[in-house]
């Protein structure tokens, strides 16, 4: 009897071993779920929630909110879908916002293509029949439309005083401008020849002073609005052709009119506060 009690008393004691077993194994298990729950595709992630929503509820699937949830960033990482928010544009209507689903963006895309296309062909047509179109040259760029006007058609030379016949070339740009609600750069670009005058002590504030010049034009006899335009002046420092020849340095004195793609809106400051 005595034996037996002694392996009872013994297989009692070695019972704590089974337990923490248990205990290792659901640990173990519970690491392995919340690994695979971080690294869950957000796709698979929502309609797994969408079919235990309807299996509950007898329902329509309820919405998550992935980027509040618990493993939001994991999940937003791992593509979540697309939200359907809006932001303000620069006139104050609804516009879309950048997470919009690829189809969406596209359809906006291909319209804000249009009316660059459509502004570049006035714009260009009126170079012609003006017969400046060596003068004013519109491009079509990735940040947007490019409209660049030679400085001689714009200033004397070392000036920044925008001619009589200039502010009209100016006036009419700003008719086909201001139909567009996007953001508008005025660019100040010169060549490589220094300049040392009381005035001007270098490029930087002949470039400078030229672009805000063309910005008043364009607000006080073009009408468009002036939250939408800024003035940068980058001296000689962004060429676009060869300083080293006079026709390079002929079309590196420019002041370049940027019209934004939208996309840009996100980048630009105090663009909420537009009404």
């Amino acid at each position: 009897m005595s034996r037996r009690r002694r392996e009872e008393s013994h297989a009692n004691q070695d019972r704590w071993l089974i337990t923490y077993a248990d205990l290792i194994t659901l640990l173990m298990i519970f690491f392995i779920v919340m690994y695979s729950m971080s690294q869950v595709d957000a796709n698979k992630f929502r309609a797994i929630a969408d079919s235990l929503s309807i299996a509950l509820g007898g329902g329509t699937p309820a919405q998550i909110d992935l980027a509040t949830s618990p493993m939001g960033p994991s999940l937003i990482d791992s593509g979540s879908p697309q939200q359907d928010t809006q932001v303000p544009g620069p006139d104050g209507q609804p516009e879309m916002d950048s997470s919009r689903d690829e189809g969406e963006g596209n359809g906006k895309n291909d319209l804000e293509n249009l009316t660059i296309e459509g502004i570049k062909a006035k714009l260009d047509q009126f170079s012609i029949e003006n017969r400046i179109q060596t003068k004013l040259i519109s491009s079509i760029e990735e940040r947007g439309l490019v409209v660049s006007i030679q400085d001689t058609l714009l200033f004397e030379s070392g000036s920044a005083e925008i001619t009589p016949s200039a502010k009209k070339i100016l006036k009419k740009i700003s008719t086909v401008l201001a139909a567009s609600p996007n953001y508008i750069k005025v660019e100040g670009h010169t060549d490589n020849l220094p300049i040392h005058t009381t005035k001007f002590p270098s490029n930087w504030e002949l470039s400078v002073l030229r672009a805000t010049n063309v910005v008043q034009i364009l607000v006080q006899d073009g009408g468009i609005d002036s939250r939408r335009l800024s003035a940068t002046g980058y001296g000689e420092y962004r060429p676009v052709a060869d300083n080293n020849t006079v026709e390079g340095r002929s079309a590196n004195r420019r002041v370049d009119l940027v019209i934004l793609r939208s996309k840009y809106d996100l980048v630009e400051p105090g663009r909420n506060l537009l009404n």
